[in-house]
């Protein structure tokens, strides 16, 4: 899976970068709702006063997904009998 990152000031000049933003394919089903989703977090994050240097945009979606959903984007593979 390819990632992108975003780095921008916020409204007080702070730097903020955020990572793991992950890029899928024109025709998949989920990309509108992941735009949606970073679209809400970075608006999130424009209006803290004290916001951290580093997001991890993938950790966010790990707290407001379904389970099946994070899986179905990121297609974990897990291994069988620790192989």
């Amino acid at each position: 899976m390819l990632f992108k990152s975003l780095e921008f000031k916020n409204c007080y000049g702070q730097k903020v970068k955020v990572i793991e933003i992950p890029v899928l394919e024109i025709g998949n089903t989920y990309r509108f709702m992941l735009d949606f989703r970073l679209q809400a977090y970075l608006s999130k994050i424009m209006t803290k006063s004290s916001p951290n240097q580093i997001y991890s945009f993938r950790e966010h979606l790990k707290t407001v997904l379904k389970w099946t959903d994070y899986e179905r984007i990121f297609q974990l593979d897990i291994l069988k009998h620790n192989a």
